[in-house]
């Protein structure tokens, strides 16, 4: 009764301030100059503010209601659950078998608006082409097409350009690598160094030479060695249009393992650098190269202000569907887009590949005969056995038609009269000689062509912008305008196959390793960004800016452009030499070492309770990291903290997301004996549990404390650890040894008791407050997951697959996935040892097989934290050959032939599985999510790493893991996969159920999905670990410290704050005193039944007031800018509210003090 009279007391007393807010609000509404409306002196303008301030009141009732509704509720579910423990004490264990948790105290509400929820169902702007609808159509066959093999026979009328003759834009280029069969650093000396010297000579040689270049991170590289006299002559070729930067990226970035964070912040850093050192803009893409494209790329480039694009690395058979129907020209729509304001014209090179031979026109044959770096003598000849042959006097006009014929056909399969002809390859024009050869023998032939006028041609050289400058013109549209009756197309192009059955999908998984790596450096880079960018604010404000280490940027650039580097198309996709591999893996290293700097600099200043106290020692950090890597490929190891009778130990924990976070951490201690206090001296209830280093070996001085905590949004929380004796409110985690024979014994050390028993084959179960999952008795491995509530069961079944590689020929490789038919399922020969450990903060299930581990673990908090199932894979297949390991979950819900993955983290793109295509055709890209789903539920597979994944029968989902392979798949790189690594699969389960009368979006015939808001919030949980820093002893005793909450007001709970990036200044290793805002609306599936997520969330429409949203800091600029800062608009006031649209990307340029 006593904790009953204190629950209704508790619930009266926030209701009491819950009916007080109202009056507040009530009256901030009546006082607020900027909520009133500016609308002169008539009575009519009056009646629409009376009108206004009607409607803001019942929204404020109608929050408030909810509120109140959200108390009684949270007060029910305590009396209900039969919280009242025997002895007083909280947590304990109620009746049926869970733990109760002591009630938190904040109650939580979920406010979101039906106006937020209306995107997720809206119609959609019709689309002439729907890539959905293409693979349903086509038969994905590949008849002989003559000398263009993947294609068919092209013919023309020799009169078809009398009235309107052909303009061809012949456009040199070389793609560079950042890295691949080299390091990066290795091609810069050997070849890309000489291709961009010789660009100064050449191209000054006649001025209608022109060339193109798109990797800023070999640029960047060029101009610092570059005397101040090339760096000018380049300057001045640039400016003069002779030589065009495309797209601008630090890298030409992978479409399908880069996450949407690591694409923009690697083109800002590409375009921030051409701003500074050039002062000019990009305007068109280039990507030749990655292997597949992703309807992101538009998005991202569009919000650039770029208006055209290029792409070339897709299946064969959509290429030549294009070509048949003439669709290579398109404007590209986000599938999302109501409108058209998404619209990018994009082009699609028909060909095989984006070398000489297939950039001319469809006969390789003749087209390598006119790469002029072939001709005989050279290193290089042409495959089809017909040489170039120099352009001359006496062969001139047949070498003429010879080319001419195949531009004519090429220019077939587009719907203007103006053509693009790419001239390079990889690496080329690295020697002056190549540029003698091919610009001296090209201008000998666009001479001979433009002096004849019944040829009806104007051939010259251009610049990837001058092409698409020529297009618009023909169609007198404004650039970046839909020409004439050009085709609208929404969709993505994975899978690539650029042969036979030859997919491009083993990339997705290949080095999972890195690709995790890649993950948690960039969740660091985000985190370093916001609290660097905050702290130097602060520091500002306080006058302290001299005092606080500025100087830190240097390691912030460093930091992104490593993770740049490592979004290039052959390092995150797993693609590259073993040695440019770990080339790779230092700089990442490097990187994140630094960053941890960053967050414990930025940290340290941010805690102090009084700055005057504040000083920075380089040598003497205030704070350590939370873990360390020894080697670039090994497995981070957590910090210990030694407790010590002496006195507490502190710890500041930081919160990368933009939402205050309840949740558990684990930290490293000494000893059992472990008792935590908030910052005003509240015990939080810990969960020891011992630490492992085998199956059935635990350690003897080191143990895990694992204390539930809230923290405030992006903020950084102060709490004490004292070595003390038993708290009441510490307990020991119950652990189960399920053995498989008697001759394994498990040493159990006297602290923490371990009980053993022999394995059965009965079903087991773990449960929390909210989810009961069952596991196989022999396997150890989830079998079911109950949703807690009302004990419907759904079928969740997982299950770990192998798949072998081809006995003959083709063979999977980095690139490519050919297996040898389905997959078998794992099996070894002893089995599994099984622990099974309970608290009353988490329980978990941990199963050792041979060559993995699967650890599957609940929480039992309450919020976002306790809804979804954490999953852990090691996986360590190093003794295997041609082998590759898949994890399948195998489920009842009936999802037909639909699945649905991620694009980039960004947004869905529904999958539809065909039996038609080959089995590794059936496989997609997964960044950060999967799922599937019928009228009832869904079932998303949250992944804290890009993996390949698929749904091969209804109700499955199947993800690989790793892949250890022998062999080189033919496609440039020389080696197979055997460089495997230990790797930490990290993994999300969250289970969901429709709302009653909500069926809308389980039709398969859809063509856009999104996610909840417990998944998106459960994807920034998984992505965004809580950092936990311990506080080094100080001789003279730890300064005093504070919580640091520098969010003013609640981010809406459908705003994802993407990056607070301080913005250089002219000197690359300073900031300037502005700071990039870069904001992404969420869109939301609101069709699912409400849960608590842990803390207040609200939507408002897309509205957000900037000026009051940082604690202690003047907004004094707010600019809208395109989202590489490129772009500016005019600035806002400063108190103006900013509105964006569900799926939006904005970036502000604002100045903090």
């Amino acid at each position: 009764m006593k904790l009953r009279k204190q629950v209704t007391v508790c619930g009266g007393a926030i209701f009491c301030v819950a009916v007080f807010s109202l009056y507040l609000m009530l009256d901030r509404v009546q006082h607020d100059p900027a909520r009133r409306q500016s609308g002169g002196n008539f009575p009519r303008s009056q009646i629409s503010v009376l009108q206004n301030r009607i409607e803001q009141l019942e929204q404020l009732l109608e929050e408030n209601h909810q509120i109140i509704s959200h108390i009684k509720d949270s007060v029910m579910e305590l009396t209900d659950t039969g919280a009242v423990s025997p002895s007083g004490h909280l947590p304990f264990k109620s009746a049926n078998g869970s733990w109760v948790l002591p009630f938190d105290g904040h109650p939580t509400f979920l406010a979101v608006k039906p106006q937020d929820c209306q995107f997720a169902v809206a119609s959609r702007a019709k689309t002439d082409v729907q890539m959905l609808d293409v693979y349903s159509l086509l038969k994905f066959d590949n008849p002989d097409g003559g000398v263009w093999k993947q294609g068919f026979d092209i013919t023309y009328e020799p009169d078809e350009w009398d009235n309107e003759p052909l303009q061809v834009f012949v456009v040199p280029h070389s793609h560079n690598d950042p890295g691949w069969v080299k390091t990066f650093d290795k091609y810069f000396t050997d070849q890309t160094q000489h291709i961009l010297n010789n660009v100064v000579v050449k191209l000054a040689e006649d001025p209608r030479r022109k060339f193109i270049w798109s990797e800023i991170s070999f640029f960047a590289k060029w101009w610092e060695t570059a005397d101040v006299y090339k760096q000018e002559a380049m300057r001045k070729l640039i400016l003069g249009g002779q030589m065009e930067m495309v797209t601008g990226g630090w890298v030409m970035t992978d479409e399908a393992n880069a996450h949407y964070f690591a694409m923009i912040d690697q083109l800002i850093e590409g375009h921030q650098w051409l701003e500074r050192n050039l002062g000019i803009t990009p305007i068109s893409g280039w990507a030749v190269d990655p292997f597949g494209h992703s309807a992101t790329m538009p998005y991202l480039l569009k919000r650039a202000n770029l208006t055209s694009m290029l792409i070339q690395r897709i299946h064969y058979s959509i290429k030549k569907h294009f070509s048949s129907t003439r669709s290579l020209e398109f404007m590209w729509r986000q599938a999302w887009d109501t409108g058209s304001s998404t619209d990018m014209f994009s082009h699609m090179m028909p060909f095989y590949s984006y070398d000489v031979p297939h950039t001319c026109g469809p006969d390789p044959k003749i087209c390598c005969q006119f790469d002029f770096k072939r001709l005989p003598g050279g290193r290089i000849n042409c495959p089809w056995k017909v040489p170039p042959k120099a352009v001359v006097e006496a062969n001139v006009a047949e070498r003429a038609q010879l080319l001419l014929d195949q531009y004519r056909k090429k220019s077939k399969l587009y719907r203007s009269k103006v053509l693009l002809v790419p001239l390079g390859d990889d690496f080329r024009y690295d020697k002056a000689l190549e540029w003698d050869q091919q610009y001296i023998n090209y201008q000998k032939l666009f001479d001979y062509m433009n002096s004849h006028p019944e040829l009806h041609v104007r051939a010259q050289f251009g610049t990837l912008t001058d092409y698409f400058s020529a297009l618009y013109k023909a169609y007198g549209v404004a650039p970046g305008s839909r020409p004439g009756d050009f085709p609208v197309l929404s969709g993505d192009f994975f899978a690539y196959a650029d042969r036979e059955d030859h997919y491009w999908t083993g990339y997705y998984t290949s080095r999972p390793f890195y690709k995790s790596l890649d993950r948690v450096i960039e969740s660091h880079l985000r985190g370093a960004e916001i609290l660097y960018s905050l702290a130097v604010a602060n520091a500002r404000h306080a006058g302290m800016e001299g005092r606080y280490p500025v100087s830190d940027y240097a390691l912030l650039v460093d930091a992104r452009r490593s993770v740049g580097l490592f979004q290039h198309h052959d390092a995150i996709t797993g693609t590259a030499k073993e040695n440019v591999v770990i080339d790779y893996g230092t700089k990442l290293l490097r990187a994140l070492i630094g960053l941890k700097r960053v967050i414990i600099n930025a940290a340290h200043f941010l805690v102090m309770k009084n700055k005057e106290f504040y000083r920075f020692y380089q040598t003497e950090p205030f704070l350590e990291t939370d873990d360390r890597r020894a080697t670039q490929d090994s497995l981070p190891q957590r910090t210990l903290i030694e407790l010590d009778p002496a006195g507490p130990r502190y710890l500041v924990l930081f919160n990368p997301i933009e939402q205050e976070r309840l949740c558990t951490v684990t930290v490293l201690v000494n000893t059992m004996r472990v008792r935590m206090l908030t910052e005003d001296g509240q015990t939080l209830p810990v969960q020891l549990s011992p630490q492992w280093s085998s199956g059935t070996q635990m350690s003897a001085e080191v143990f895990e404390a694992t204390f539930m905590v809230r923290l405030p949004a992006l903020g950084l929380a102060v709490f004490h650890l004292y070595d003390s004796a038993d708290s009441p409110m510490t307990f020991r985690s119950d652990i189960v040894l399920r053995l498989p024979s008697q001759s394994i014994t498990a040493r159990a050390l006297d602290p923490l008791p371990v009980r053993s028993q022999p394995a059965d084959s009965q079903t087991f179960y773990i449960s929390s407050q909210t989810l009961t999952l069952g596991f196989s008795g022999t396997t150890g491995l989830l079998e079911v997951s109950v949703l807690f509530d009302d004990n419907l069961e759904v079928k969740v079944h997982m299950q770990f697959m192998v798949y072998g590689t081809r006995p003959s020929k083709d063979k999977s490789g980095a690139y490519l996935f050919l297996p040898d038919g389905k997959a078998k399922p794992y099996n070894q020969k002893e089995p599994p040892v099984v622990r099974v450990a309970e608290g009353p903060l988490f329980s978990e299930v941990v199963a050792q097989h041979q060559h993995f581990q699967q650890t599957v673990r609940i929480h039992n908090v309450p919020g976002v934290e306790g809804l979804s199932v954490d999953m852990t894979t090691m996986v360590d297949i190093r003794d295997q050959t041609n082998k590759e390991l898949s994890m399948r979950l195998v489920t009842s819900i009936q999802s037909g032939d639909v699945f649905y993955t991620d694009l980039n983290g960004f947004q869905i793109q529904p999958r539809q599985h065909h039996p038609k295509l080959p089995l590794q055709g059936n496989f997609y890209p997964m960044p950060s999510q999967a799922y599937i789903q019928d009228s009832r539920h869904r079932l998303t597979l949250h992944t804290a790493q890009a993996l390949g994944v698929s749904s091969l029968e209804s109700g499955q989902l199947e993800v690989i893991l790793d892949r250890r392979l022998m062999q080189d798949d033919n496609r440039g790189l020389g080696q197979g996969l055997k460089d495997n690594k230990k790797t930490a699969n990290r993994f999300r389960l969250l289970l969901e159920r429709r709302s009653p009368g909500n069926k809308s979006e389980s039709q398969p015939n859809t063509t856009t999905s999104f996610p909840s808001t417990v998944s998106h919030m459960t994807d920034a949980l998984l992505n965004h670990d809580v950092l936990a820093l311990p506080v080094l002893p100080k001789r003279r005793g730890v300064p005093p410290l504070q919580t640091f909450a520098p969010l003013k007001s609640v981010l809406p709970c459908d705003f994802h704050l993407l990056n607070l990036r301080s913005i250089q200044s002219q000197d690359p290793q300073s900031p300037s005193q502005y700071t990039a805002l870069i904001l992404h609306r969420l869109a939301l599936d609101c069709g699912f039944e409400a849960q608590n997520l842990g803390f207040n969330c609200t939507t408002t429409e897309g509205q957000l007031t900037v000026s009051s949203l940082f604690k202690n800091l003047d907004l004094q600029l707010l600019q809208p800018m395109s989202l590489t800062l490129m772009h500016s608009s005019t600035p806002l006031a400063n108190d103006s509210t900013i509105s964006l649209d569900p799926m939006e990307i904005s970036a502000y340029k604002i100045k903090l003090r």
